[in-house]
C-alpha cells in the first residue's frame, strides 16, 4: 500500500493562526562514523514549490540533485554544518540541535514557526514544532530532508580526495564493510567521530 506523500497543511495551519513564515528543519548524518551532521532549513515559496518532494530516503540521487537546484531557486534556504569535533565534544544529539539553530539562523528571512524532524526542538528564538515522521507529513521537512542530504553528500564526496583509501565517495562515511576495512587498514583520519564506538574501538587497540 503506497504512503501519503508529504503535504502543506501543517504549514497552511500554522498560516491560519497567524505563524509564518514557516521552515522545515531536519538534518543528514547522525549515522556515519565519519564526516559532519549537517541540518537545513528551508522555507518554501508557496506559489512556487516544486513538484516530487519527498522524504530524501525515497528519492534516488537525481532526483534529489534536481529538487536541490529548483529549491536552491525557489526556497530561502539555510545550513548548519557540525564536524566531527564537535560531535566528539557536544555528542550527536547536541551537535544535531546546534546545527539545527545555525540553519534556521541562516535564513534570509525570520521565521515565526519551525517544524522540526524528529521529537527534540533545537535551541531557538522563534516556536518549535516538533513532527515525529516530519519528512513523510510537512513538504518543508521534506525539502530540508533533500538539502541537507545532497549538501552533505557532496561534501562527503570533496573529502574522498583529501583523505583517499577511505571511500568516502562511496559510502559517505557509514558504517560499511569497505570502510571497515580502510579502517583497519589505515586508521582513522580527521573526519572520523572518535567518540563512535566502531572507532573508538580501534583507536583502543
Amino acid at each position: 500500500m503506497a504512503r501519503d506523500l508529504p503535504d502543506f497543511s501543517l504549514e497552511d495551519e500554522a498560516a491560519r493562526l497567524g505563524l509564518a513564515p514557516v521552515c522545515g528543519v531536519d538534518e543528514a548524518g547522525r549515522g556515519p562514523w565519519a564526516g559532519p551532521v549537517v541540518a537545513a532549513a528551508v522555507i518554501l515559496d508557496p506559489g512556487a514549490i516544486p513538484e516530487g518532494i519527498d522524504d530524501s530516503k525515497a528519492l534516488d540521487e537525481d532526483r534529489r540533485e534536481m529538487l536541490f537546484a529548483r529549491l536552491g531557486a525557489s526556497a530561502d534556504i539555510g545550513i548548519g554544518i557540525a564536524p566531527a569535533e564537535r560531535i566528539d565534544s557536544d555528542n550527536i544529539l547536541a551537535a544535531t540541535l546546534w546545527a539545527m539553530g545555525v540553519a534556521v539562523r541562516g535564513l534570509r528571512e525570520k521565521p515565526a514557526l519551525a517544524l522540526v524532524d524528529g521529537n527534540r526542538p533545537p535551541p531557538l528564538s522563534i516556536e518549535v514544532r516538533t513532527v515525529i515522521g516530519g519528512d513523510h507529513r510537512s513538504l518543508s521537512i521534506a525539502a530540508a530532508s533533500i538539502v541537507a542530504k545532497v549538501t552533505r553528500d557532496r561534501m562527503m564526496v570533496s573529502f574522498d580526495s583529501l583523505h583517499p583509501g577511505y571511500g568516502f565517495a562511496r559510502h559517505k562515511g557509514y558504517g560499511t564493510a569497505l570502510h571497515a576495512s580502510a579502517l583497519d587498514r589505515l586508521g582513522p583520519c580527521p573526519l572520523h567521530r572518535r567518540s563512535f564506538a566502531p572507532i573508538a574501538r580501534r583507536l583502543a587497540r
